[in-house]
């Protein structure tokens, strides 16, 4: 029987895998290594069939600092941050901020999105949000539409939604939208004041 000195690590990893683990964790305030591989995530992902490389090989594959396959896989942007894998997760890894840290290396080292109407969507949304306080979705779909020169494929499910009213013409702003736009320049490290 070994004792407690003579174990060694069943993983070995380079300095290069650790850097790399390091900076998912410091980006998404969570410890990667605590996965222990059960599935969890995986069992429910609402969109796990979606995706090129399961939630838990994403993890094993940042410890194993595999940055070129997991910054190039549909995974980081097929997730859509619902955090159904983050609530229960028995060791609570947040995997949702973990794919957002990946999908922010990837932008950071200039990697084109797997799937780059989804980075078309998001900066729709995000652009709502600092124009307005809180997201118009009519300019949203409009503004996406444009970007992919995709104008009438739902035009009937826009025409839906409006008839129902799920569709404000005009959009709604928060009063104090200064807040909201130095939420925004704090994320990019300018900070006002």
């Amino acid at each position: 029987m070994n004792s407690p000195s003579q174990n060694k690590p069943a993983l070995k990893l380079s300095r290069h895998s650790r850097d790399f683990a390091n900076k998912v964790n410091s980006l998404a305030h969570t410890d990667t290594r605590m996965c222990f591989q059960c599935q969890a995530c995986y069992n429910t992902c609402p969109f796990v069939g979606a995706m090129d490389v399961t939630p838990p090989a994403i993890l094993r594959l940042v410890l194993l600092g595999e940055d070129k396959l997991v910054l190039n896989s549909t995974t980081i942007w097929t997730c859509v941050g619902c955090h159904t894998c983050s609530t229960i997760c028995p060791q609570n890894v947040d995997m949702g901020a973990v794919m957002d840290a990946l999908r922010q290396i990837a932008l950071e080292r200039g990697i084109a999105p797997a799937q780059p109407e989804v980075l078309i969507f998001h900066n729709a949304i995000l652009d709502s949000i600092k124009k307005y306080g809180r997201t118009h979705k009519l300019e949203i779909m409009l503004r996406y539409k444009m970007k992919n020169l995709d104008l009438f494929s739902d035009m009937d499910v826009g025409l839906k939604m409006l008839a129902k009213r799920k569709l404000d013409m005009l959009p709604s702003r928060v009063k104090k939208i200064e807040q909201v736009r130095r939420l925004f320049s704090y994320s990019n490290g300018k900070s006002n004041g």
